[in-house]
């Protein structure tokens, strides 16, 4: 026999974990918080606080046969959708530095030279780890962790918990991810552009002067070269870094609308 002031708890606990799908979706696949040096905890955490502030503005009733049924099963996969669909919004973002860093790197000749991204676990190229900091930097300056814990919140009055999110938001997503994969590149044209050009002067030496042993010279030459454009063009790139960010934004506040 349960105990009167334990009655409730079950269903306390089953609308507890209803409340922490869709926040923790999108704190895992968002930026800076799906990081792997984030604890779990941590995101358990928040995913409940955010997920119990952003239900008790709704109105929700648990499905009758309870979760573990058709209904409740289609009620998860709905949040889970949900949320993965706002963190991943800002990732794609965030990801265009890497698209940036990575052709920066293989210009540079860098491409060999990779070291593990905290944020994702992954390989990525030095550049592109340099670039991942100042969008790190940039998400946080303009506050962009807590417009996310925002559109969460707000997403709940557009699409309750248990509804679908229409098929034009997936095909918007998907053209997003092609807009800020030409924000990458675009991001890293005047650097990439420019040792290109590097590139051809060392090909018409090496023309030349055939003698000239051009490993021994190219490669310094572009990576200095890389190191100097890279110095210049850091205003330049982390001014572009902030726009891609501020569309990604912009991109998940649309989907929080529904």
């Amino acid at each position: 026999m349960i105990a009167p002031g334990f009655a409730g708890v079950e269903a306390q606990l089953w609308l507890w974990l209803i409340a922490m799908i869709r926040p923790g979706a999108a704190l895992i696949a968002a930026p800076i918080f799906g990081a792997a040096a984030v604890p779990i905890q941590l995101r358990i955490i928040l995913s409940l606080a955010i997920g119990m502030a952003a239900l008790n503005s709704v109105t929700f009733q648990m499905p009758p046969d309870g979760v573990a049924s058709i209904a409740g099963v289609a009620l998860v996969a709905s949040e889970a959708v949900a949320g993965l669909a706002l963190g991943f919004a800002l990732q794609i973002g965030y990801a265009a530095a890497f698209v940036a860093g990575e052709t920066i790197a293989n210009a540079m000749g860098l491409g060999f030279s990779s070291m593990v991204d905290p944020l994702t676990g992954q390989s990525t190229p030095v550049v592109g780890q340099f670039l991942a900091v100042i969008a790190t930097f940039m998400l946080l300056a303009m506050d962009g962790h807590l417009l996310l814990i925002h559109f969460i919140v707000a997403s709940y009055q557009a699409l309750p918990p248990g509804g679908l999110m229409p098929a034009s938001a997936f095909k918007a997503i998907a053209a997003f991810g092609g807009t800020m994969f030409a924000a990458g590149a675009t991001i890293a044209l005047p650097v990439a552009f420019t040792l290109i050009l590097v590139q051809l002067v060392m090909a018409m030496l090496a023309r030349t002067a055939p003698s000239l042993n051009l490993f021994a010279v190219g490669l310094p030459a572009t990576l200095l070269a890389g190191l100097v454009l890279l110095a210049i063009a850091a205003p330049v790139l982390a001014e572009s870094i902030t726009d891609a960010l501020r569309a990604s934004l912009d991109f998940a506040q649309q989907l929080a609308g529904g």
